[in-house]
């Protein structure tokens, strides 16, 4: 399979919907896969038609069942730390810090490097089949590509340290109720309900959607208020806030221009 077909890409309106498509390995993570999601993740903030971002895998077994071990079964320890840093660098928190939102649409299993890519979405919905867990331990490793981290922001320390430690997989319905995911649904209609939201996200301000992302990831932090209070106040200078405030008083729908 050619680079390119690694990831397809379908757009419903200001709604990208990326599908991985590496069916025969689950859509297992390799190199390249994670060097052209990269890309498209640098390339969509340039783009001012998408607004929103679906990210799913194809197949009806797994969104993503982990990574491809096969890539670093011969790896050293300085090979292992540089696996690391650049998929986080390139990928992971790429995702996680973009100004557009991404909504994870799981279907099937979710593991290791796939929950973490789910993780690093800013939203993040189910199939009732869908399946959760970070199996590292069992290999001898450990979440490398954020998964100890993100995780325990999302669900609670101790909730991340039993999934880390005894690398269980958590079914649909617990991930509900943990907060790991938002919505759980059938999986035929997974996809509907993924566009559902991205389309309901797509129709706020964009560069409030971008202001909030920066605010809510800075949580937990030191100086977590101050950029709440940065980022709302440059809001007040955007043509959102004038077309939103507008459009309040207007008594009308806003469209925001995202500038």
């Amino acid at each position: 399979m050619s680079e390119t077909a690694l990831v397809t890409e379908v757009l419903h309106g200001p709604v990208a919907c990326w599908t991985l498509n590496r069916p025969q390995q689950l859509n297992a993570l390799n190199g390249k896969l994670i060097e052209k999601l990269g890309a498209l993740v640098e390339e969509v903030q340039q783009r001012d038609e998408v607004r929103c971002v679906v990210l799913t895998g194809s197949g009806e077994k797994a969104f993503v069942a982990g990574a491809d071990i096969k890539e670093f079964a011969d790896f050293d320890s300085v090979a292992g730390r540089r696996l690391a840093e650049k998929g986080q660098r390139i990928l992971f928190d790429a995702i996680s810090h973009s100004s557009k939102p991404f909504v994870a649409a799981v279907g099937g299993f979710a593991l290791g490097g796939g929950l973490e890519l789910a993780l690093a979405c800013h939203v993040r919905v189910a199939s009732a089949n869908a399946r959760f867990g970070l199996p590292e331990v069992t290999l001898g490793l450990i979440p490398g590509y954020g998964g100890t981290q993100r995780l325990s922001k999302i669900v609670g320390r101790g909730r991340a340290m039993e999934m880390i430690l005894s690398a269980r997989m958590v079914k649909a319905d617990e991930a509900l109720a943990m907060g790991l995911v938002s919505t759980v649904v059938e999986r035929d209609v997974l996809m509907d309900e993924a566009l559902r939201m991205s389309r309901a996200l797509s129709a706020n301000s964009p560069k409030a959607i971008g202001a909030a992302i920066r605010a809510v990831q800075a949580s937990g932090s030191p100086e977590g208020y101050e950029v709440e209070i940065d980022q709302f106040g440059r809001c007040f200078s955007n043509e959102d806030f004038k077309e939103g405030v507008a459009a309040f008083l207007e008594k009308r729908k806003p469209e925001f221009p995202g500038k």
